[in-house]
Formats: C-alpha cells, structure tokens, sequence
C-alpha cells in the first residue's frame, strides 16, 4: 500500500490546540454570526445551512456546508438540515462544476478529533474538488501546497454560478 502524506496540515491541526467546546469559541458560528460574508469567504446562506470556503485548502475550491446549529455529529442534525446540506452540496458540485471543471470531487466529514476533525464540536461537510496529477512535490520539498487560484476570485465565481 502507497501512502500520501501531507505534512501542511500539521500547521491547520495546531491551530486548534484545545478541544472548541463553546460555541464562543467556533469559527464557524463566529463567521455566519460576524454577518462579513465577503471577509470570512461565505459563498452563499440558506434557511439552516451555510457555504463556506476552508481556510486551510487542499485544493483550489475547497468548500464547506455547515448547519448554524452547533452540533457535533450527524446524528445531531435535524430532517430540515441534514436535506438542506445535502442540497448545498448537489448546488456546490454544480457550481464547482461550472467555474473549474474538476475531474472528481472528495466529499465528506471527518467526525471527532481522532477521525481528523479540526473542529470537532461543529459538524461540517467538505467538498473538494479533484484534477489527475493535482498532487505534487511542493508540500512534502517545501512544506508548501499550492493553490492556483485567488480565494476571492474563487468566491465570486462560486457566487455568481449559484
């Protein structure tokens, strides 16, 4: 078996050094609450869920749905959310679509500190979209990932494809 290593996220993981079990201390609420969607990379808010770009990219285009409620599992979720983020997502992979022509998309939610959650105590999906060969030797040389395109320029085009 091969193994992929991304040592760039170690920087991401020890941003959250303390387990966040306030909702004062979620980003995440903190963004959607903030009301400066342009400032914290809101792509588009719906009745229960939001589209957020991640901060911490492993591809251009990586985004978020988060529900506003902070909860910490799917099991958590409401009927209202959990179809109102699974919409977001058919609406977001249309627009990923469009803007950047991704080959494949990874899809999912790391649930708990030990699966990789970096926020563990706000359920959260990520999309993010995949080309052949979108992998290359910067992170692992030059603890370095490349992203091709300007986060803003990429949240105006998410925007305007929804």
């Amino acid at each position: 078996m091969e193994r992929l290593f991304s040592p760039w996220r170690s920087q991401y993981i020890k941003t959250f050094s303390q387990p966040n079990t306030t909702k004062a201390k979620c980003v995440l609420c903190a963004a959607y609450k903030d009301k400066k969607d342009n400032e914290h990379f809101i792509v588009t808010r719906g009745k229960h869920c939001f589209v957020i770009m991640n901060l911490f990219p492993y591809n251009s285009g990586h985004v978020m749905i988060v529900p506003y409620r902070h909860v910490p599992s799917l099991t958590n979720l409401t009927d209202k959310e959990m179809t109102e983020a699974m919409k977001f997502l058919q609406k977001m992979i249309k627009a990923l679509q469009k803007v950047s022509h991704p080959e494949g998309f990874n899809i999912g939610s790391n649930i708990g500190r030990s699966a990789g959650a970096g926020i563990d105590h706000h359920i959260h999906f990520h999309i993010v979209p995949r080309w052949n060969g979108d992998t290359n030797f910067m992170p692992t040389l030059a603890d370095t990932k490349m992203i091709s395109e300007d986060m803003k320029e990429t949240l105006m085009k998410l925007r305007k494809a929804l």
